[in-house]
């Protein structure tokens, strides 16, 4: 664990320098131990693929303090376990006006739309961080085979719940945005609820599943989340 001063009030803990579910693991475990400490001293936790950004109360702690602080959680019985929030199923209608980009998927793998909807709702994904917009979730784990470039031009508006794929990265764009990851389906669930507690369905170390649903599953479901 290599502790950085990123400022004056914030300090970035460094696990590695690459996305892999272990360094995942140590990054959770240190935010979730901070999380259920409530300390008001920390004001905000920023996890990332293989780091964590902590703004503090240089008022009230310093930054040594701190750093001390940490080497002892990373010390702690249990540290880095890998204990992950429960599984969350995503319906997703794929393809057609919902994923315009989904055929130029399955040229560029070389499969069927069929088989690229099949692989991608089959594997169970991490989110690992929260980021871009309020709610989108940077997952981990879609298939090296449906690894495929963002678009050369991003698009100027991507609808609330659309489901995308960027080079080794899948998500979910939680409003409406621009964008440039290809898009392959659409979910009726409303991903971010500014009046909800918490706002955001996902959350890091969350566990996602997708699950394949037809335009008419997809009307009823988007109309009682209306």
């Amino acid at each position: 664990m290599k502790i950085v001063r990123a400022s004056d009030s914030s300090l970035l803990i460094v696990f590695g320098d690459e996305i892999s579910i272990h360094l995942h693991h140590r990054v959770m475990a240190i935010f979730h131990a901070l999380q259920s400490m409530n300390d008001v001293r920390i004001r905000n936790l920023h996890p990332g693929y293989a780091s964590l950004l902590i703004d503090y109360d240089p008022l009230q702690m310093s930054y040594t303090e701190l750093s001390s602080w940490l080497k002892a959680i990373e010390n702690m019985p249990g540290f880095a376990s890998g204990d992950q929030h429960g599984m969350i199923e995503v319906p997703v209608c794929y393809g057609g006006e919902f994923g315009p980009d989904l055929p130029d998927v399955a040229s560029h793998t070389r499969m069927s739309p069929e088989e690229v909807v099949r692989i991608h709702s089959a594997e169970t994904y991490v989110v690992y961080f929260i980021g871009f917009s309020p709610g989108f979730g940077y997952f981990g784990g879609l298939p090296p085979c449906l690894h495929t470039p963002r678009l050369a031009t991003p698009r100027t508006s991507v609808p609330a719940g659309a489901v995308g794929i960027a080079g080794s990265q899948t998500g979910i764009y939680p409003i409406s945005s621009a964008g440039g990851w290809r898009l392959i389906g659409r979910t009726p669930l409303r991903m971010f609820d500014p009046d909800a507690s918490p706002p955001t369905r996902l959350q890091p170390g969350a566990l996602v599943k997708f699950s394949s649903i037809d335009r008419q599953t997809y009307d009823e479901i988007a109309q009682r989340a209306s």
